[in-house]
Parts: C-alpha cells; structure tokens; sequence
C-alpha cells in the first residue's frame, strides 16, 4: 500500500520548520506502511566540490568521527559530523565519483544512503512514528523534503529496502505502487553497469532513471521514458537538488493529492496528510492527471 508525502517551501519561515511540518504529515501515513519509514531533506549545501554524503551502519555506537577523520586524510573532510539515529552526514572535500568509491574501498560495511550537494536521506526499519521521534525529523529544517511509509509487499523488509532510494547525485524517490516488470530491467540495467542492494522494485525504478539521466535525458525525457518503459501501477514523487516533480502510470489508479498555498506546495497519498498543514483549509487541492509531470523548483515560484 504505503504512504507517500512531500513538502516545498515557498517561505523562509516554512523552510525554518520544515521538518516539524512533515513529521505530522509522515505521522498520518503510519496504518498505510507499518514496516519502515524514511526522509530526503534538502538543506544546508555544501561548496562547489565537495560532497555531501548521509551514510548508515547497523551498529548505533559506530565510529563515524574515525571515518571522517581517515576520509579527511584522504581527500579532505569538514570536521562536523552530523549523527541522526544510526546515520551520519560527512561533508568530503572531493567530488562524489571519488567520495563514494573511498568509502566503498576502505569502509565496505557502510552503506550510502545518499550523495550531492544538498540532499540528506534517512531511512529505518520500523513504525513511522518511532523513526520520527529516533530521527528527529522534527528538528530539520530545508528547502524541501519528501517521505515514505512502506508497506513492504515484494521485498524484505530492511533498511536498504525501505524508500527513499537515491537515484543520483541529489536526486532521489519514493513510490508507491507495485512494477510488474522490474525483473527484466534489473537484468538490463545490471548490463548497462547499474548497481543493485536489494530485490525492490523501487530500486529498479531509481536506477532506471538513474541510468537515463546518465544517457542524458532531462527530468521531463525520464518521466517519458518512465511511462513508455515501465509497466505497473505508481505513483512517483521525485526529489530534485532544487524542488521535486509528481507523476502518475497513465492509469492513476495509486491515491494522490497536490495542494498549494503561497507559503507551500504540498503532496500526499491522502488528503489528510496535508490537513494537517497550517492554511490547509485555503490551499487548492486537485488530483494529479494521469502520465503528466507536476514539478516545483525554486527558480519557478
């Protein structure tokens, strides 16, 4: 089933309490995906250069300022390390082709959860609910952000496997829907070099537009390749380094709802998410259309 919701803001003010806003949001998707939850924040960006990375090891009690430390050696690293739950974010002085594959050589039991300039992710097996109070999700602020509650139906339920699912530097997703044809791309895409951490068909679909984006299409080229290539039901929310784009399979039978206001814009599997929204009861809500692009950036509003 699971629960998809996301929110950009329009205000400084609303990017202040970002986070305190979507965890009500994430709450009310709880009875739609039990199993895990998870967030992309976009905030704080780095410098030109440099490398955010949100990175997860099983062990709470990790020593994440000795990788930073050993990182910094390497290729440089900012001396803060920020921790949420079993996650750390390390800013490294080098690009992400080098950042990424330093912490794959030297540190292959940490698992990268995300990697750009701006974007956090953060994801945990569990009830909605405890990972917002675990991860302090109400304390982050940013410019927008999107979250997932699974309802795990094809896959394990693990860490790796719960949404958001990273589709590149400072891109990612979450779904919600069922891929009838994942297992043939995932072969495809193994070929064309695609990596893969577990048996989701959300992964495939991160790594298909991945791979797109990487052939060199724009956001609007992927979602049309989506549709064209990928057979099933979903409803796709995906996270941009500067807004996030909305999309529905031509049928639309997956819940989704859009709403705006001056102050933000809001999206939810379920009106009730965004009730929860100060000046909710002003914005105008409306059904995605089938099989077309929904998309805000900071540039366009």
């Amino acid at each position: 089933m699971c629960g998809i919701v996301g929110l950009f803001a329009k205000t400084p003010e609303v990017e202040a309490n970002l986070g305190a806003l979507l965890a009500p949001m994430l709450h009310e998707m709880s009875d739609r995906g039990p199993d895990s939850a998870g967030v992309a924040f976009y905030r704080n960006p780095v410098a030109s250069g440099h490398t955010k990375l949100t990175l997860q090891h099983d062990d709470p009690a990790y020593d994440w300022d000795g990788l930073r430390k050993a990182l910094k050696e390497a290729h440089g690293a900012d001396k803060h390390v920020e921790r949420r739950g079993n996650h750390a974010v390390v800013v490294a002085h080098a690009d992400a082709v080098r950042a990424e594959a330093w912490i794959e050589e030297h540190h292959p039991d940490v698992k990268i959860m995300s990697a750009g300039e701006a974007i956090e992710i953060y994801k945990e097996v569990g009830r909605p609910e405890a990972f917002i109070e675990a991860f302090d999700i109400k304390g982050l602020d940013g410019t927008h952000a999107l979250g997932h509650t699974r309802m795990a139906t094809e896959s394990k339920v693990t860490t790796a496997g719960s949404h958001p699912f990273s589709t590149g530097l400072d891109l990612c997703l979450v779904h919600n829907g069922s891929l009838s044809n994942h297992n043939g791309l995932r072969r495809m895409l193994r070929r064309e070099g695609v990596r893969f951490q577990t048996e989701n068909d959300t992964e495939v679909a991160a790594g298909y537009m991945m791979w797109r984006q990487r052939e060199g299409d724009t956001l609007q080229q992927v979602v049309d390749h989506c549709i064209e290539d990928l057979d099933g039901f979903y409803t796709f929310l995906i996270g941009t380094r500067d807004g996030f784009a909305v999309v529905r399979d031509p049928i639309a039978c997956k819940p989704a709802v859009l709403a705006e206001t001056d102050e933000w814009v809001a999206m939810s599997s379920e009106y009730r998410s965004i009730a929860t929204l100060p000046g909710a009861e002003k914005a105008v809500a409306w059904e995605p259309a089938p099989a077309t692009l929904y998309m805000w950036e900071k540039e366009r509003v």
